[in-house]
């Protein structure tokens, strides 16, 4: 048996795993964490982490946890709640990211919004593993719950107006869900030539900010029960 360390809100916890490889899941705040460890249900193998709120601290404490032994990781996940884009993702569903993108990174012009690949600065875009979505998908939505697979974005001003939304729809196609930390995830993961992924429980409709029509509890519940549904894939 080897030991190794979980981390939940920078508290370690050193527990015994009999896998040779382990993976990594990241989320922003302890409510997700918590979603998640009870999904999981403690089977070992797996670190979980609450890393904090945006792409900053996603990217930082995602790769302080994989800097000691990236080596023995073999995914990482960015698992939390967010926005849904209508017609993509409803409210209580799931969305596993076959795209990751930092979709406000790059400059405002007098012609319009040019992303980072367009200014020539590198991309905003990491592609998922399609293999562990494949695998993730099919036993998310074999428990019987609503899941599809597309383009998650990251931002760092969560969206609150139709204008906004109609924007980032045009310039992601098939934009799915909205989150603030999955591209910081998936650069840390990337540096580490670890395949990466990122799961989305909807708890709102992007778009006009209207906070009393959120389903955060409903959200919750949709990532406890997806973190069930893939114990068999990730043990």
């Amino acid at each position: 048996m080897t030991l190794h360390s979980t981390i939940h809100d920078g508290k370690e916890k050193v527990t015994g795993t009999a896998t040779s490889k382990r993976v990594l899941i990241v989320t922003a705040v302890d409510a997700e964490c918590d979603a998640v460890l009870r999904g999981l249900q403690g089977i070992p193998g797996i670190d979980v982490i609450a890393a904090g709120v945006g792409i900053a601290a996603a990217a930082a404490r995602t790769a302080a946890a994989l800097a000691p032994s990236a080596s023995e990781y073999r995914l990482v996940i960015s698992a939390g709640i967010g926005g849904g884009f209508a017609g993509q993702a409803e409210i209580g569903s799931l969305v596993v990211a076959d795209l990751i993108v930092a979709a406000d990174l790059g400059a405002e012009t007098p012609d319009g919004f040019l992303s980072l690949d367009e200014l020539g600065f590198g991309s905003a875009r990491i592609t998922a593993s399609e293999a562990w979505n494949n695998r993730l998908f099919d036993a998310i939505h074999s428990a019987g719950l609503t899941v599809c697979i597309g383009p998650i974005l990251t931002v760092t001003t969560a969206t609150g107006t139709a204008a906004t939304t109609a924007a980032l729809a045009a310039r992601v196609n098939g934009a799915a869900a909205e989150g603030m930390e999955g591209h910081g995830v998936a650069v840390a993961a990337a540096g580490f030539g670890i395949p990466v992924t990122e799961i989305r429980a909807i708890s709102n409709a992007v778009g006009p900010r209207d906070r009393a029509a959120w389903r955060i509890g409903e959200a919750l519940a949709s990532l406890e029960e997806a973190s069930k549904a893939i114990r068999e894939v990730l043990s």
